[in-house]
């Protein structure tokens, strides 16, 4: 029987390799931006006996491992992506909540340098870009008020 990647990744980390987590880690990989609550259903669709409270452990789990990414963009619920080891930013449609990944701009960007580090030694910055997506802005649905972010929400990651 072949060995999932997602286990691979687990014993790379470190981490004690068990059903929940692999079932989570293969939920985020496929739904990237996904707040928990659609993990819990999606985990349970596969694994009906996990609790809730194991998604929230292993997602903490997994976090702290760096295996994934908890972004939590404002008026919005936790949601997690398995794209680390990168330093990329997010866009988030103020109508409809999708949410995309924005690479990091190369050469002059001169509003990711702080002005003053006060002692830090910065070695990351985490943005998020506030905009309509192309769908929204087709559609005339923009708006001044921020999205509020419903359970189940539509989530993309871009191409």
């Amino acid at each position: 029987m072949p060995i999932s990647p997602y286990a691979e990744l687990l014993r790379t980390a470190d981490m004690r390799v068990t059903r929940p987590r692999v079932a989570v880690l293969e939920v985020v990989g496929s739904n990237p931006h996904a707040d928990t609550d659609t993990i819990l259903g999606l985990v349970r669709s596969v694994l009906p006996e996990v609790s809730r409270q194991t998604v929230y452990d292993v997602l903490n789990a997994l976090t702290a491992a760096r295996l994934v990414r908890r972004i939590e963009p404002a008026g919005s619920p936790a949601r997690y992506e398995s794209r680390v080891g990168d330093n990329h930013h997010h866009a988030v449609c103020r109508s409809c909540g999708v949410i995309a990944d924005v690479d990091c701009a190369v050469g002059e960007t001169p509003c990711l340098t702080a002005s003053d580090s006060v002692g830090f030694t910065i070695d990351e910055a985490e943005v998020i870009y506030w905009g309509f997506c192309a769908q929204c802005s087709t559609a005339g649905r923009q708006s001044a008020a921020p999205v509020s972010f419903p359970p189940g929400s539509r989530t993309q990651q871009s191409s």
